[in-house]
């Protein structure tokens, strides 16, 4: 069975930053991704950045490009999202979901994954 499990969210400041990690169990080959996402109170979830375990591509959405990156570890099964310049709209519950083969983009916006982590709480304050 595949879980995910998120770390690393915490209340920062505007401008500070934060580094989120994903550990992934159950899986045995490298033909997945792993993506990002975050739910902002009274707001639908949404896309924040991926990695296509394989070889590495990412993909990052607009409210995060340029200030995020998405990396694993040389254990391939951690993977980190280090944000930085946070600003209180990046406020929201963050999590990692795993599909398998690379990310799916549509019409420039990260879709919805197979699996999911139960999330870890990121605040910002002004």
């Amino acid at each position: 069975e595949v879980q995910l499990a998120e770390s690393g969210g915490g209340l920062v400041q505007t401008g500070e930053s934060l580094r989120l990690s994903c550990v992934a169990s159950g899986i045995t080959h490298d033909y997945y991704s792993i993506g990002w996402f975050r739910q902002a109170p009274g707001k639908e979830r949404e896309g924040v950045s991926c990695i296509n375990i394989e070889d590495g591509s990412t993909h990052y959405e607009d409210s995060v490009k340029g200030r995020a990156t998405i990396f694993t570890d040389n254990d391939k099964n951690l993977v980190h999202l280090q944000v930085n310049n946070l600003k209180p709209e990046d406020t929201g519950v963050y999590y990692c979901a795993a599909e398998w083969g690379p990310c799916t983009v549509i019409g420039g916006e990260l879709y919805e994954m197979d699996v999911w982590g139960k999330g870890t709480l990121v605040t910002v304050s002004s």
